[in-house]
């Protein structure tokens, strides 16, 4: 065999051998099952915080009230608190700071024999809160109202910001500058800013009624990263599909200094859920076909890695000891799970690698939908959901 021929059988063989390491399959999974434990009755969101599970409920008494109980690693109840300014307050959004509080977003109504101010300080201080069961809104309660509560449980602070119409507050994020909270407000989306003064920045829209804001990453200069979808040209970036999923970056003076579409033809997308790693979930509808995506992004919004499910439902994202998860509905097989064969939708958390791919995969029997999810060095993986008959459990990989 002569020098040429043999060069090129190497060459040959290195490709060969390339395309296979590239395109091998991932290694299956088996299902595993986690746990299930009661929760709270009404719970309608949570965080975790060290050992504490914080839970949240909107209750109706003489007024609208919100509730907060927190429950450690034994079961026992650490604290409760019950916000009662004896007018009605509804919360709609909670995280942490790096300290440990405990800020929630939601909207208020004016005490009756008192005026509003824009500022009411106490003591000192995903992924949203279903309003299922608080009716008749007040339609005065038109105050976005943020309350600051410290991991001991006590009321530090509420701060107010009047408006013309009733805020819907769908998340807040957090860190040593102040707090970014984004919602819809007559219709349109919004970001407004707190800073660790406890002043409240000029309110700023985004869109014209056309776009949605889902969730947000405050970044320590005081700027925001926005997450939701749209059907509307924003930056100058124009509608790709039927409604687009969108990524802003938002400078700290309220201007919108990128944007990034995630699209397909004919499809409507959108990120419901991002964690402080740019690691985010949604779904993408196209014809009578859902699937949910999962998508680590870097800081310059440029993907790591993606992976699409079917779904029948919401899906949250959230990382932690060097791994990502998934948490989801469907009714379908799942590529490389073994035993997922789900005759009803149900809910399966999938466990990711720094390279997007699947290690592990856990199911929650009478579990369908997720409403949080939570990772802490102290519980690994926690979450809330719902079953098909509205119950509400905990979640968590570990098998009792």
């Amino acid at each position: 065999m002569n020098r040429k021929k043999s060069l090129a059988l190497l060459s040959l063989t290195i490709l060969l051998l390339g395309a296979q390491s590239t395109f091998a399959a991932p290694k299956r999974v088996n299902l595993q099952t986690g746990s299930v434990l009661p929760a709270p009755l009404g719970a309608e969101a949570f965080l975790q915080s060290g050992t504490n599970s914080i839970f949240l409920t909107n209750v109706l008494a003489n007024t609208a009230d919100i509730s907060l109980q927190a429950i450690d690693l034994a079961g026992k109840v650490s604290w409760t608190r019950q916000i009662d300014s004896g007018s009605d307050e509804i919360a709609s959004a909670m995280t942490l700071d790096p300290q440990g509080n405990i800020w929630i977003g939601g909207s208020s109504a004016p005490a009756p024999s008192s005026e509003s101010t824009t500022l009411t300080v106490g003591v000192e201080n995903p992924d949203g809160v279903s309003l299922d069961g608080i009716s008749g809104v007040r339609p005065d309660m038109n105050r976005l109202t943020i309350w600051k509560i410290s991991p001991q449980g006590e009321l530090l602070a509420t701060y107010v910001n009047p408006l013309k119409s009733i805020p819907e507050v769908s998340a807040l994020s957090a860190n040593s500058s102040g707090l970014s909270i984004v919602g819809t407000f007559e219709m349109k989306g919004f970001l407004i800013s707190l800073n660790s003064a406890g002043v409240f920045g000029k309110r700023i829209t985004i869109g014209n009624g056309r776009s949605s804001i889902n969730s947000v990453i405050r970044q320590r200069d005081g700027g925001s990263y926005l997450f939701g979808s749209s059907a509307e040209t924003l930056g100058g970036k124009t509608l790709a599909g039927k409604r687009d999923g969108i990524l802003l970056k938002v400078s700290p003076s309220g201007a919108i200094s990128s944007v990034v579409r995630s699209s397909a033809s004919g499809a409507v997308r959108s990120w419901n859920t991002a964690d402080s790693t740019i690691l985010l979930s949604g779904h993408v509808t196209t014809g009578r076909v859902t699937e949910v995506a999962v998508t680590k992004f870097t800081n310059n919004f440029a993907p790591s890695w993606t992976a699409r499910y079917p779904s029948t439902g919401s899906s949250i994202a959230v990382s932690g000891g060097g791994n990502s998860y998934l948490a989801f509905t469907s009714r379908s097989a799942i590529p490389n799970v073994n035993l997922w064969r789900p005759t009803t939708p149900g809910l399966i958390v999938l466990t990711f690698n720094n390279k997007g791919v699947v290690t592990a995969a856990h199911t929650f029997p009478g579990v369908v939908t997720p409403i949080n999810l939570q990772f802490t060095r102290e519980r690994g993986v926690i979450g809330l959901g719902a079953s098909a008959d509205g119950s509400i459990s905990i979640f968590t990989l570990f098998s009792r």
